[in-house]
């Protein structure tokens, strides 16, 4: 090899160098003749233009094969070969390459370039390696030149390269070739490189110089270790023209330049829009990008692929990632603007779209709603209709009741007891055990003491055997005193007369606590079983509570209802509603106001009926839809500051003064100003269990409404309960009377003593009859409940009965007395207050004689109708009887005392009602309270006493037996 060249020069500008020099040369040398062999200089000869035309044109314009893939599996690419009498041989110089192996030998000597795809068409001057040029070569074993021409091959394919053909008429005496190693396309995004189009290969110095005769290898020290980068400097988004750096990245890649350029100029004006200062650009990454470009992308690409042609693309990203930073540089004011622009349209099409989404939703709704409303009310439409109609029936089967009445009582009939509490759901849903509060009346079968009638029992829960056998032997006892056979008979006959049944709608609602008419109306097993049993007889419903849905089970049945319609038995039977009945009565009730809803209604009302009554102690304050003692509360007169000045002012103006406004006005706002905060610290809940604190009742109180009301301003307080009959015919019938019997809270009645003693029987039956008169005229039918208070007047030294409360139902006082009459065989005469039950016969009466009459004997009974003992659920029913039994707590047949037990739960347990007979008052208080302690000693634990009120009763009983013990005691002494 001649020379060596350098390597950075490029063949084209030799060529370009040589092409100028020549030209200056020809002028000189076509005046010159050789006359050595008589031949003249031929000039044309050296037209160099054109050899290095066609230099460049075998460098750039080289043929290829590209292999096809024909097995991906085995992954072997079929390889061209050069042709055999273009090639010298190479055999030699491989053989002496100093300090390399064998395999890098072939690697060094066979270092061949892939060129552009242009060259991938086949040429006239260049021509394929064939099949026998390659038997040709594999005859030679790789390691011999055939005819001077061929290259051995083998190494070149084993490590992966493509081989170059070169036309060898392209190749001069002192011409070079250009051969560049590169790998194996192996992806798609490299094959974009391969242009069809452009023919972009820098003029780099060959690896090889190529003679006439050989092919010589540059020594290892002089291969380049790396390929040249072509660093290029754009400072403030513009490239210097004149800048040595550049001049020669152009001066190399000459020949696609055109796509160089879009490349280029895509880069600055990047540059110049982000004011970048100072940007480094690699010439290969740009030619690289600029092939991509071309190939593939349709439009121009992101920032991203352009920035990665530089050398410093990490700091030009990061200040490009500045906010605000494309406004600093080229077009930055308009594109703010347009940024701006943008935005706002933007903001306003999105307003505009969010105003029609919620438009559009609202509308949605609204449809929806008004759907929804329109079915609701058709639904309702629908209910009331059909309410009004099961009304307009019941209405007319109830008058057809009145007018038969007399009829019907005289007759065989059947009456369905349904002991429904038809509370509201937010009352029925905060009470604990509504099954068993709902079946405490059990002892209703007992209306089986008349022969004529017939029982049909609703019970709210399943009873087990233990209960169901219980009643069964009880009630073949009557208390009848005929013979023996008359007796069985009646007794079989009285298990014929009743049937108890469960609504299966109970095992489908457990825990909703539904009242016991609204699971009836959802069993139409039970319903039909119903009405197979009263099909041809008479037949009629007593209930409970008035609910809504005792119409409908009623129509359901086709019977008529014992009872007032449901609104009018929920009017009158508030607090409010029984004071307005009592007051248009004109039967005694005590001082106050009723309808109260707002707190300065409460504070004013109090204040005035304060004012007006200085010798009321204490004020109680009555929620209108509770019952007994869960809604009251009560206060003392004693804490409040300025009682004693108002006693003081009363008695100094006296009874007779003291009524005129002007004068008690002083004392009247003196109380509005103290009544506040007076109620705040001292007003209490009768039961904590109900309402915990005065704040929680009196949300509640002026919810639903109350009344105030005075407590009896006596020492001495007797309450009482009457159970009237009020008959569809107009009659006035008093079933039962009771003094009452109070546990631990004195406003709560959990049993009473029968007969009552505390009222005289007229005055009581005066106040009973104006009281039913009443209801009657507000068309109120059925039971009635009347709750009185009596107490003796210290002004007057007279005895006053108020009545206090009306309760529009079937109470349990009537359920017990129902069984305590059934058992003795007696019954209640509440004009005389006597309880009459035949005594019997002590002689013996021979075969032909007549069977005297039983004589009538005075008894006297204590009930406790919801007596409460939590360990009493560790014993069976039978279990609890056969304590009972040891013990002697059991009832005579014979003698019509002793003690009988009303069992109405089968799960818990808890719960009896007891009712104890004897021949005086005083001897049925102490067996009753002496039974209670045995049974309370009997199934208590020693050492953790259970839940009950067995000895709240006692208490009470003791304190009855030493207030009648001392009233006997004042009575003798003025008669010794």
């Amino acid at each position: 090899m001649s020379e060596v060249v350098k390597k950075e020069d490029k063949s084209g500008a030799v060529s370009v160098r040589v092409e100028d020099d020549l030209r200056q040369l020809k002028p000189s040398l076509e005046k010159v003749t050789v006359s050595e062999g008589r031949t003249t200089l031929n000039t044309q000869a050296l037209d160099i233009r054109k050899h290095a035309e066609d230099c460049l044109k075998t460098v750039n314009k080289q043929q290829l094969v590209l292999p096809p893939i024909e097995d991906l599996q085995k992954k072997t690419i079929s390889k061209w070969t050069p042709c055999l009498e273009k090639i010298s041989d190479v055999k030699k110089q491989r053989e002496n390459l100093p300090g390399a192996p064998a395999g890098e030998q072939d690697k060094l000597a066979l270092n061949i370039c892939l060129p552009n795809k242009r060259s991938i068409r086949h040429q006239k001057s260049g021509k394929l390696l064939t099949d026998t040029h390659r038997k040709r070569a594999n005859e030679a074993k790789g390691d011999r030149i055939i005819s001077g021409s061929v290259v051995n091959l083998q190494g070149a394919e084993s490590k992966g390269h493509h081989i170059l053909v070169v036309p060898k008429e392209d190749f001069g005496t002192d011409s070079k070739s250009t051969c560049h190693e590169q790998p194996v396309c192996k992806t798609k995004a490299e094959s974009t490189y391969l242009r069809a189009d452009k023919d972009c290969t820098p003029t780099e110095t060959p690896a090889f110089t190529t003679t006439s005769k050989s092919m010589v290898p540059r020594s290892p020290q002089s291969l380049p270790v790396d390929i040249p980068r072509y660093l290029f400097t754009i400072r403030s988004g513009q490239v210097d023209p004149m800048a040595a750096d550049f001049c020669h990245f152009k001066q190399c890649f000459v020949l696609c330049w055109s796509s160089v350029v879009d490349v280029l100029e895509a880069l600055q004006k990047l540059l110049r829009e982000f004011a970048v200062p100072l940007a480094k650009v690699g010439g290969e990454r740009l030619v690289e990008l600029s092939h991509v470009w071309d190939s593939g992308w349709s439009k121009a690409p992101s920032a991203m692929p352009v920035l990665s042609v530089l050398e410093n693309w990490e700091e030009v990203s990061e200040l490009i990632s500045h906010p605000g930073q494309r406004y600093k540089g080229e077009g930055g004011i308009e594109a703010a603007a347009i940024h701006i622009q943008s935005s706002w349209r933007r903001y306003l099409a999105r307003t505009a779209y969010l105003c029609h989404c919620r438009r559009k939703w609202a509308a949605g709704t609204i449809a929806i709603s008004w759907l929804m409303h329109a079915q609701l009310c058709r639904v309702r439409k629908a209910l009331q209709a059909r309410r009004f109609s099961q009304l307009e029936n019941s209405r007319s089967r109830a008058q057809h009741l009145a007018a038969n009445w007399k009829r019907i009582q005289s007759f065989k009939r059947t009456i369905i007891h349904i002991p429904s509490l038809g509370y509201s759901q937010r009352k029925r849903l905060n009470l604990r055990g509504f099954d068993i509060l709902q079946n405490i009346q059990m002892s209703r079968l007992c209306d089986i003491r008349d022969e004529n009638v017939e029982v049909i029992y609703i019970c709210p829960q399943h009873l087990g055997n233990d209960i169901l056998d219980y009643y069964t032997s009880l009630l073949k006892c009557d208390g009848a005193t005929d013979g023996a056979d008359t007796t069985t008979a009646r007794a079989s006959s009285s298990v014929r007369r009743y049937i108890i049944l469960t609504p299966e709608a109970v095992d489908y609602f457990p825990t909703h606590n539904m009242c016991l008419s609204t699971l009836l109306k959802y069993s139409p097993q039970t319903l039909k079983h119903i009405r197979n049993l009263i099909q041809g007889k008479h037949a009629y419903i007593v209930g409970g509570i008035a609910h809504v849905d005792d119409l409908a089970v009623a129509d359901e049945l086709g019977l008529p209802i014992l009872g007032p319609e449901p609104a009018i038995a929920q009017h009158y039977s508030t607090k409010s509603g029984g004071r307005r009945i009592f007051v248009g009565a004109e039967v005694d009730v005590p001082p106050g106001q009723g309808d109260i809803y707002s707190l300065n209604q409460l504070h004013e009302t109090l204040a005035e009926l304060m004012t007006q009554n200085t010798d009321v102690q204490r004020w109680l304050f009555k929620i209108d839809s509770e019952d007994g003692s869960h809604g009251t509360a009560y206060c003392d007169t004693c804490h409040l500051s300025c009682y004693k000045w108002a006693l003081q002012e009363y008695h100094r103006y006296g009874p007779e003064l003291w009524n005129p406004k002007c004068i008690q006005e002083t004392v009247l706002l003196r109380y509005l100003d103290e009544i506040p905060e007076w109620l705040t610290h001292y007003a209490q809940p009768a039961k904590t269990s109900c309402y915990p604190n005065w704040a929680c009742f009196l949300k509640t109180f002026l919810r639903q409404g109350g009344v105030v009301e005075a407590y009896p301003p006596s020492n001495s307080v007797t309450c009482l309960t009457v159970d009237l009959l009020l008959e569809p015919g107009g009659e006035v019938t008093m079933f039962s009377c009771g003094d009452q019997l109070h546990g631990g809270c004195k406003l709560e009645a959990i049993g009473s003593i029968v007969p009552q003693s505390s009222v005289h029987p007229e005055t009581l039956h005066s106040i009973c009859t104006r009281v039913g008169r009443a209801c009657l005229q507000r068309r109120i039918v059925g039971y009635v409940s009347v709750d009185l208070v009596s107490f003796l007047d210290h002004n007057t030294m007279e005895k006053k009965v108020w009545a206090v409360d009306l309760d529009i139902t079937y109470s349990n006082q009537l359920a017990m007395t129902q069984m305590l009459l059934m058992m003795t065989g007696g019954t209640l005469n509440c004009r005389t207050g006597c309880l009459e039950a035949p005594m019997p016969i002590s002689e013996k009466c021979c075969e032909h004689q007549i069977v005297p009459k039983a004589p009538v004997g005075n008894l006297c009974a204590v009930i406790g109708n919801h007596l409460f003992h939590s360990d009493l659920s560790m014993l069976y029913n039978k279990v609890f009887l056969m304590m009972c039994k040891a013990h002697g707590i059991r009832f005579n047949k014979k003698t019509k005392q002793g003690t009988v037990f009303t069992l109405f739960d089968s799960s818990k347990r808890s719960s009896i009602g007891m009712i104890t007979v004897s021949e005086d008052l005083q001897r049925a208080l102490a067996t009753f309270a002496r039974h209670l302690s045995v049974i309370h000693q009997e199934i208590s634990i020693p050492k953790s006493q259970g839940e009950t009120n067995f000895m709240e009763v006692i208490k009470e009983i003791e304190d009855i037996l030493q207030m009648t013990q001392n009233k006997l005691q004042r009575e003798a002494k003025p008669a010794s």
